[in-house]
């Protein structure tokens, strides 16, 4: 079962793009930790930690009812790799941000987005977009010093 667990989260986590909650869409939410990590979200709920925050990011960057981007999916599997390397943060946080990364580096994405679209918010536009402009700036999300 332990080396499952990736397969599962990351089988979990490839159905964001069909279950992606938001203003325009309102699949189903399915979350493994927190208010963003999983398919769907609790928008405009503020990301819990270091790990949620991650999520949120990669919720940002993923257009409603698509896939994300190559980088956007490479970005969510290096912040919840330096969640899960940060001793300050709880065991469970820890392994379940590694799971979270692990299941990242799987995730489909679509060839047809370049790395612009990490960025996040403009690809959403509306109510997404100013909720994620509050909620993803530098200062307000829970991060850990491994952050780029």
């Amino acid at each position: 079962m332990r080396l499952a667990a990736p397969f599962i989260l990351a089988a979990c986590m490839a159905t964001a793009a069909s279950a992606q909650s938001g203003p325009t869409s309102h699949g189903p939410t399915i979350l493994l930790h927190g208010n963003y990590c999983g398919p769907g979200n609790n928008a405009p709920a503020a990301p819990i930690d270091a790990l949620d925050a991650a999520c949120a990011r990669h919720d940002a960057c993923t257009p409603s009812g698509g896939l994300s981007s190559q980088a956007c999916n490479a970005r969510l599997q290096r912040d919840a790799d330096a969640v899960a390397r940060d001793p300050r943060q709880p065991e469970d946080l820890r392994t379940l941000a590694g799971l979270v990364s692990v299941g990242a580096a799987i995730l489909p994405s679509d060839p047809s987005l370049n790395s612009a679209s990490v960025s996040g918010p403009a690809v959403q536009g509306g109510e997404r977009h100013r909720f994620m402009a509050r909620h993803t700036g530098a200062s307000s999300l829970p991060t850990t010093d491994l952050d780029d």
